[in-house]
């Protein structure tokens, strides 16, 4: 039998590659890279925009790696931002274009497809127990690893 960490490890990692692979195979459909993914599904669920600080906490990807995503989507016209004079970029709010906000609502559906199928065979007890046990997992390694 594997021990508890052999077991959670190898479940995290494979559980990471194969999220990156699906962000990468749904966004290739779109044009975009996996690293566009995070950006926006927050940008879609925040209609008030969101600043690169804000993107970075919520995607928890570094700043350069946000502010690279947001300029590609910008280019691309699935986002937008309204510098003023006096702000500065990663103060700024980024909002979904109209094609943006359709490319979310097309990412949902895909989501929603994703999880569907990859919790198949799950009961709905299942599934919050592991949601819940993940949350405390979470926040532990967290507390932990700012406690060292």
């Amino acid at each position: 039998m594997k021990n508890r960490f052999e077991t959670f490890a190898a479940g995290i990692i494979d559980l990471n590659r194969c999220l990156q692979k699906i962000k990468d195979t749904e966004m290739k459909r779109f044009g975009l890279r996996a690293s566009h993914a995070m950006c926006l599904y927050y940008l879609g669920r925040n209609n008030e925009g969101l600043t690169v600080t804000q993107l970075t906490a919520l995607c928890r990807e570094d700043k350069a790696a946000v502010s690279r995503s947001l300029s590609q989507l910008v280019e691309k016209g699935f986002v937008y931002c309204t510098l003023t004079e006096n702000k500065r970029s990663y103060r700024t709010p980024y909002f979904l274009t109209a094609q943006g906000q359709n490319l979310t609502s097309l990412m949902n559906e895909r989501i929603e497809t994703a999880l569907s199928h990859c919790g198949n065979g799950l009961s709905e007890k299942q599934r919050n127990a592991f949601y819940d046990a993940l949350e405390v997992i979470r926040a532990n390694m967290t507390t932990y690893l700012n406690c060292e």
